[in-house]
């Protein structure tokens, strides 16, 4: 099958989105699939053959954050291009509500499309006053996907219809099959949690996680936090008494591999994440490592932890019930192994073999007997 696949988001900046399609893409390729990727890329040094760059992306907020998309005349060009010299037998776009190359290409596309939604936020009359605009393209889709039940109650209100939730995918065995590394890994008398995320992005929760640290310091004295993400780091810490900056390790951007090797050494992985969280595909990296999980209760958190049996939950943005479900976790290892148990078991059904299979279920019930759809050249935007 030629599988044609949209990211909307800058390939070079790290997110759960561009893993998905990165992850999404090459099982499609082991499986004998040609795979052709869309995505925009500030830098474009380094990019996996099967990509294909649409040029440089500007700031955008979106959703609680600043996405980076690329849009616009020339982005439409380059689109109908691809779509056009692709010949794909399906179209796999990603947040087509956005602003971004996922739109432009439903309005370019001739052939079945499948969208994965991937959003989980509050009702937005922003989104809403687009919806005339969104109408045309949206009604080109063949297929509707939901990384969760809170992605796809956002779909149902805030646009209509409805998709089948199909979680986001890990390779489980990759992160189960990680060293750990001694410097990350801690003792009973000194041990160690784990943060990934973008520090200076609030609602990844760091300061949440910074307000509770005094008292689980006070509690267990040789605790130390190992955060791995880009940000300021000086600026994380600005809060903190200065006795206890010591306790705090920022070991910048890491890759995939030094990610799993860091999930499989720490002693428990705090998500203190306090909201536009439609998924959570770190815990699920998490739960594959072997960390037992401690995270904020949003509701898409619950969903991923099985309500609390496969890693423990806290009040969200509540410091000090992090800091009491820390350190009684911290002291508790036969807890922690009960969580590892329970997360072990739960998480096989995120992995590829399963997701990548009910994706591919899906491109091959839009593509039987699949009538072509011109595109709408009312809505398409020229170059």
């Amino acid at each position: 099958m030629r599988i044609g696949i949209v990211c909307p988001y800058a390939w070079d900046v790290p997110g759960g989105v561009q893993f998905h399609v990165r992850d999404l893409a090459e099982h499609l390729i082991r499986l004998g699939h040609e795979v052709s990727v869309l995505a925009p890329a500030d830098d474009e040094s380094g990019l996996p053959a099967y990509l294909v760059s649409a040029g440089r992306t500007v700031p955008v907020p979106y959703n609680g954050s600043v996405a980076r998309l690329n849009f616009g005349p020339l982005s439409a060009a380059r689109v109908r291009r691809w779509v056009l010299d692709g010949d794909f037998d399906v179209l796999h776009v990603h947040e087509p509500a956005a602003p971004s190359l996922a739109l432009l290409t439903c309005w370019a596309a001739r052939g079945p499309i499948v969208a994965t939604f991937h959003t989980s936020n509050p009702r937005s009359r922003a989104m809403i006053a687009a919806y005339s605009m969104l109408q045309a393209a949206l009604e080109k889709i063949s297929a509707r996907i939901a990384v969760s039940e809170y992605a796809r109650r956002t779909l149902v209100e805030h646009l209509g219809g409805d998709a089948v939730v199909i979680p986001n995918g890990v390779d489980v065995d990759f992160f189960a099959r990680a060293d750990t590394r001694p410097e990350w890994t801690g003792t009973p008398e000194a041990p160690t949690i784990g943060f990934v995320g973008r520090i200076d992005e609030p609602r990844k929760g760091l300061p949440v996680l910074m307000r509770a640290l005094p008292e689980i310091v006070a509690q267990r004295p040789g605790t130390r936090l190992l955060v791995a993400g880009r940000g300021d780091a000086e600026q994380a810490v600005a809060s903190l008494p200065a006795r206890l900056r010591d306790h705090v390790e920022f070991l910048g951007m890491v890759s995939d591999e030094d990610k799993a090797r860091f999930l499989r050494s720490v002693d428990l992985y705090v998500a203190p994440n306090t909201g536009g969280e439609s998924f959570g595909i770190i815990l699920v990296e998490a739960m594959s490592a072997g960390a037992p999980v401690l995270a904020s209760d949003l509701d898409a958190f619950a969903q991923v932890l099985d309500q609390g049996a496969a890693g423990e939950l806290f009040a969200n943005e509540d410091a000090d019930a992090l800091a009491r479900a820390a350190v009684r976790l911290l002291g508790d290892p036969a807890r922690r192994d009960a969580l590892r148990e329970s997360a072990s078991a739960h998480v096989r059904r995120f992995d590829w073999t399963t997701v990548g299979a009910d994706i591919l279920a899906v491109y091959e019930t839009v593509t039987e007997g699949a009538v072509a759809v011109a595109p709408d050249e009312r809505t398409t935007p020229r170059g």
